[in-house]
């Protein structure tokens, strides 16, 4: 493609001398430019009132209006001009003088042609380069203004430098403009200012992103907004803060759906829970020869009944269970905890269940723990379903290890067993809700697929974290980290 084709670089040459316009202008028109010449500075800039000048060549020395008069009336008007001074007194004065006014470059007279093509090439590719940053900028602007997460940038001085309508639309900002704003004339709530200081005080070495659930009084006089709000610093390349980046995700919606799933599923469970209870009473009545003699054929099959509503009443059990977890029950009743007793505790309660299977349990806890903060029935639940597990999808003559310690200043507890181990395609899968492990060894083992779930909803209410190890027919590993008490 031609540069005709693409629409040549429009250049003026403004210049006393007409040796020197028409030579500009037959060189230059050699190159595919679209050249227009003025004979002095007033004609230059009425010209430039009319119409864009990609590149202006522009004499120092001209009667009436210099070249020096007129380059800060044509960069006002036109500053992403490129101007090429010219000039028949090469000094370093006159040079740095045009440079301070805006001038690109400039280039002595007497000139040759080669000299003046490569100097107009270069300020042609200079002017393009700024085009792209400045159409990548209104790109950005553009995708960002149309983002439904709200975002704001300030800089080192805590001002603003941009904020999409997103973003002052959640915090309730109503005014004009928000750029070159302080963070305290746009956005009133003391969480977002105190993350902004925050961000802004980081070490040089120091790279975070800090992440905080907030609640904003809504505009409407409806029910507050519920935002994540995630706030971190930008850097140069000297590691030094020049500002920072803070985006509000509104999950005022999703938690209000979580609520309503939540409220529904423990509405269901009660209404499925009592009538199961009450069928197995009355297959119990049956059973224990209370309404007549039973039959060894109706006994299979009132004990299979009974077996399968009882694995229907642990489902329930379980709905009901991360249905409390997602209201928010576990962890309001936090205590401190011995971390050595708790697993002991366990352990001992568990082993009757293992040593049916020969199934050898050991302990290996660290003397002296630290103490736990932490809600005691949740933690229970965690030991309870991960022992229950390690039984259940072990062989015989197994062995279980349940350890507790203290890693990277936080409470670890391990739970590993010689058992049949987990897929390597389900380990990704294994705390999702309902999933389970569907295998040669596992086919005939009932479960809900909720107990991994329930584990890492209570150990995520704690703030922790768990994860797992495991190979095929060698065993697995669950790793339980837990925040110590404060002040351990």
């Amino acid at each position: 493609m031609t540069m005709q084709e693409i629409q040549a670089p429009k250049i003026l040459v403004v210049d006393d001398e007409e040796r020197i316009r028409d030579a500009c202008t037959m060189v230059l028109e050699e190159e595919g430019y679209d050249v227009a010449t003025a004979d002095n500075g007033e004609l230059g800039l009425s010209m430039i009132e009319e119409k864009h000048y990609d590149v202006i060549l522009l004499d120092l020395m001209m009667p009436n209006l210099s070249g020096l008069e007129v380059l800060p009336q044509l960069k006002e008007k036109h500053p992403d001009t490129a101007v090429i001074v010219i000039t028949g007194y090469a000094t370093v004065e006159h040079s740095i003088e045009a440079m301070k006014k805006g001038a690109f470059d400039f280039i002595p007279k007497p000139f040759t042609p080669d000299q003046l093509r490569t100097i107009v090439a270069k300020s042609i590719k200079y002017i393009q380069a700024l085009q792209d940053i400045q159409d990548s900028k209104s790109r950005l602007r553009v995708m960002v203004n149309r983002l439904l997460d709200g975002v704001m940038t300030t800089d080192n001085n805590r001002r603003i430098v941009l904020a999409n309508p997103a973003f002052l639309n959640m915090v309730g900002y109503m005014g004009s403009q928000p750029q070159g704003r302080t963070v305290e004339e746009v956005v009133t709530n003391d969480s977002i200012i105190a993350s902004i200081d925050k961000a802004l005080a980081m070490p040089d070495d120091t790279i975070a992103e800090l992440c905080q659930e907030i609640s904003i009084p809504s505009q409407d006089g409806e029910c507050e907004k519920i935002i994540n709000m995630h706030c971190s610093p930008f850097r140069n390349r000297a590691g030094q803060i020049l500002g920072t980046t803070t985006v509000l995700h509104d999950v005022t919606a999703d938690k209000e759906m979580d609520r309503m799933k939540s409220d529904f599923v423990s509405m269901v469970s009660h209404e499925i829970r009592s009538p199961m209870n009450s069928l197995l009473a009355q297959i119990k009545i049956i059973l224990d020869g209370l309404a007549g003699e039973v039959t060894d054929k109706q006994r299979q099959i009132l004990e299979r009944a009974s077996g399968k509503i009882n694995n229907l009443v642990e489902l329930v059990s379980e709905l009901l269970d991360l249905a409390r977890i997602e209201a928010g029950m576990v962890g309001r009743e936090m205590q401190e905890l011995q971390l050595g007793d708790l697993v002991e505790e366990q352990v001992s309660f568990h082993r009757a269940a293992a040593e049916e299977k020969s199934i050898e349990v050991t302990t290996e806890i660290e003397d002296e723990l630290p103490l736990l903060n932490a809600d005691k029935q949740g933690l229970d639940e965690v030991l309870t379903n991960l022992l229950t597990n390690a039984v259940k999808y072990s062989p015989e003559h197994a062995r279980i290890t349940v350890s507790a310690g203290v890693e990277n200043e936080q409470a670890v507890i391990r739970v590993s067993d010689t058992g049949f181990g987990i897929p390597e395609e389900d380990l990704a899968e294994i705390f999702n809700r309902f999933h389970r492990v569907k295998d040669k060894n596992t086919r005939e083992i009932h479960g809900t697929g909720l107990g991994l779930a329930i584990v890492k909803s209570i150990v995520d209410a704690h703030q922790g974290s768990i994860s797992v190890e495991s190979k095929i027919e060698q065993g697995t590993t669950f790793t339980v980290l837990l925040p110590l008490k404060k002040g351990e």
